[in-house]
């Protein structure tokens, strides 16, 4: 199958032709139909984060279709659309069986490696590594079959696969992380592919006023397509008395994604 690998911190991926095994014990194998291209993948090839393990292939969001499973995979058969998820879970741990699943003490993060602590992947004879354990960047990928949600097959893929990072990340700082109860004010710092989440997330929970602040005109058109309230254009107006003024005292909750900048 070809994946586009990255060989070395700092250089260009290279799109090759890698061996790939079939699924083993509570796997799935997935032809991939579309990956989400998160900013953690530029942190791992840029170098900014030190120790990343390679020969790897990126990739952490994406989705496609279950071509085969194996050994006791019940959920799940061939022909499923499927989301992929970068947090694999046992079900059988003191966190996971408590309810908190982000936790599983069987996840390696940042090893490159499947639960079993293997690869399944290889070129010229040696292992290359999975990023974020399913490794989008690829034609094909083999996932734990708890990273591998199935989906209503009528969504489209190439949107679905957006869902398993960039999605959950916003939408979940909003439900899970702060709760936000109805009728909380929210500002959003940063409209880009999590603050746009989070800002829907807002809207989920019937949050008012929602107020996002970029510095891009395109992105806070964006914002209020999804579900802002308010607008501010933090390269005209100071945010902080924008934000008191709308509230009348300050936002209840703060989201903050904009990254480094």
């Amino acid at each position: 199958m070809k994946a586009s690998v990255l060989f070395e911190q700092g250089a260009p991926l290279r799109v090759e032709e890698l061996d790939l095994e079939g699924p083993r014990e509570g796997e799935v194998l997935v032809r991939m139909a579309a990956s989400g291209v998160c900013h953690s993948c530029l942190h791992a090839a840029d170098g900014s984060w030190k120790g990343v393990p390679v020969p790897i292939v990126l990739g952490d969001e994406g989705a496609g279709t279950v071509e085969s499973v194996g050994a006791g995979v019940r959920e799940l058969q061939a022909g499923d659309h499927v989301i992929l998820s970068w947090a694999p879970t046992c079900g059988r741990c003191h966190y996971c069986v408590i309810g908190r699943p982000n936790l599983c003490e069987k996840r390696l993060p940042g090893r490159g490696l499947l639960p079993d602590g293997t690869t399944r992947m290889a070129f010229g004879g040696k292992p290359v590594y999975h990023y974020g354990h399913v490794a989008t960047y690829a034609s094909r990928t083999v996932v734990h079959e708890s990273s591998a949600i199935r989906i209503d097959p009528a969504m489209p893929l190439d949107r679905a696969a957006l869902v398993g990072c960039s999605v959950m990340t916003g939408v979940g700082a909003v439900l899970n992380t702060a709760r936000v109860p109805a009728g909380a004010s929210m500002a959003v710092f940063g409209t880009g592919g999590v603050g746009l989440n989070v800002v829907q997330g807002g809207a989920m929970v019937a949050a008012h006023p929602i107020i996002a602040v970029d510095v891009k005109p395109a992105r806070l058109e964006h914002a209020l397509a999804l579900g802002a309230t308010h607008a501010v254009d933090a390269s005209k107006e100071d945010p902080a008395a924008a934000i008191r003024r709308i509230t009348g005292r300050g936002a209840d909750f703060t989201f903050v994604a904009v990254g480094n900048a």
